[in-house]
């Protein structure tokens, strides 16, 4: 069975999407409709921009989203998944894929999550940190373990591949504890802020209302979903977990290994960098992987 993932912030380069661009009639029409509906030319900044231009939230979610999507939509007919997943950012990219969402609602969303999360990340100084080689287990304990300050689990990667997430003060403290108790590396992100923390609780509001206001429709396929980790159909089910994750876990250790034991044994990735398809594989070593960009 076929699993189609989709990535989330981080997977940018500049120049991504220009091929599609360049020699997919459909692909430009696509683009150029995101440019319309974005009120500014993100293809300039995607195809030709600097990194720091596609480092700005407001440009990286939906230049990620639109490289996934468009690269999809010109499969055509090759297009079959059997389920769909995204990681973070890339679950909207999953959910128009399988058609519960419409392209220019999913863009839409994309641009007012990445609005609102930069909101959030403004209002209080935070950060993640990635924690490499400790148990789920443990990197919770020490979490919990921090007193006065937000500090969470925020990604579960891959088995010994922790993303925590917190105050900045709370974070360094929890690093050093961290590397105390074994971890081979407790190394701070460049990130804007505590993404699948409590601190994104402003932007979760805000988002809140526009998810109920868009229609999201039964999909072709289960949609796994950060937040359940199960293959979900019900639209309701669908915008409840969608409005939950800005604050829970991205669990994408839990989601694959549930797309496996629900027949999942080849995963495309489609969209910019090679990241999901290196998870899945130190998740289970016996499925195939393949990407496309």
């Amino acid at each position: 069975m076929k699993a189609y993932v989709f990535p989330g912030q981080g997977a940018q380069f500049v120049g991504m999407g220009k091929d599609l661009y360049e020699n997919n009639p459909l692909a430009k029409e696509m683009f150029e409709k995101a440019n319309e509906i974005l009120g500014f030319r993100i293809t300039d900044l995607m195809f030709a921009g600097t990194d720091e231009d596609l480092r700005q939230t407001k440009v990286t979610q939906p230049a990620i989203f639109l490289h996934s999507v468009i690269l999809a939509k010109t499969l055509g007919d090759q297009f079959q998944p059997d389920m769909t997943a995204g990681h973070s950012l890339g679950e909207f990219s999953a959910l128009v894929a399988a058609g519960a969402l419409s392209f220019e609602d999913g863009l839409t969303l994309v641009s007012k999550r990445a609005m609102a999360m930069q909101k959030a990340c403004e209002a209080t100084p935070s950060t993640m940190a990635a924690v490499l080689a400790l148990p789920d287990e443990k990197v919770e304990e020490i979490c919990a373990s921090i007193e006065g300050e937000v500090v969470v689990c925020a990604n579960y990667n891959c088995p010994g591949q922790l993303v925590i997430s917190g105050s900045v003060p709370g974070i360094d403290a929890v690093c050093e504890k961290m590397l105390a108790a074994g971890a081979k590396r407790a190394l701070k992100l460049k990130v804007g802020g505590a993404f699948h923390s409590p601190l994104m609780e402003p932007a979760r509001a805000e988002l809140a209302a526009a998810i109920e206001a868009t229609p999201i429709h039964k999909p072709s396929c289960p949609v796994y979903q950060n937040v359940s980790t199960k293959g979900e159909t019900c639209p309701e089910t669908i915008k409840a977990n969608l409005i939950a994750q800005l604050t829970a876990p991205v669990r994408w250790t839990q989601s694959v290994q549930n797309m496996i034991a629900d027949g999942a044994d080849h995963f495309i990735e489609l969209g910019p960098g090679a990241v999901l398809q290196g998870l899945v594989k130190k998740i289970n070593k016996e499925v195939t992987t393949e990407g496309m960009q």
